[in-house]
């Protein structure tokens, strides 16, 4: 019989969302170019189909209809009430630590985005080129049915014990805890930090 781990041994789900660059379409058009490049990195459209070359994130973009959002959202940005345009797309990192199954991994996030963003289009793709594996998910964030995602931090706790509960469906062991809970943790667990230490952040 298998003994089952303590919650505070478990890995902890990481989801971060990446703001810079998700409003400027060049820079979107970079960074999906980006993901597909290089040995240990791939890119994947929603329908499962790898995305390869610059002749790939062309048609990607095209399909998206981004440079007309990206045409809209300049008009919008010359509204003065506008501190800066509006996003085109999210991009979001799906994180777990060393020793993570990485096809598993994937598997599970690839269960996410089809539950969470289904009326949305959506790219993503699996790195291994650090300690880390980790997937990388480009999110138009306006829908099929023109509706805006916006990502609060009640979706993000939301998304995190989702992944948590996927992943464990795969066998990878996984928790998402609040950051509050973390951090009270720490505090309990942890070293005092020195007031020199503090000091100089």
């Amino acid at each position: 019989m298998t003994r089952q781990r303590p919650s505070h041994e478990l890995p902890e789900v990481l989801i971060k969302v990446v703001s810079p660059g998700s409003g400027n379409l060049a820079a979107v058009r970079l960074h999906l170019e980006t993901m597909a490049r290089g040995k240990h990195r791939g890119l994947e459209d929603d329908q499962g189909d790898p995305i390869l070359g610059k002749t790939a994130v062309d048609r990607l973009i095209e399909d998206w209809d981004l440079d007309l959002e990206a045409l809209l959202g300049r008009r919008i940005y010359l509204d003065p009430r506008r501190a800066k345009p509006p996003k085109l797309v999210h991009k979001i990192i799906f994180s777990m630590p060393r020793g993570t199954p990485p096809d598993k991994l994937l598997l599970a996030v690839r269960d996410f985005v089809r539950g969470e963003f289904s009326h949305h289009r959506y790219a993503l793709g699996l790195h291994t080129d650090e300690p880390h594996p980790h997937v990388h998910v480009i999110l138009k964030v306006v829908s099929e049915q023109q509706e805006r995602l916006t990502i609060r931090k009640a979706t993000l706790r939301g998304w995190r014990d989702e992944f948590a509960r996927l992943l464990c469906s795969h066998g990878v062991p996984a928790k998402a805890t609040r950051r509050a809970t973390r951090n009270r943790g720490q505090l309990i667990r942890g070293p005092v930090p020195s007031l020199n230490a503090q000091s100089h952040q």
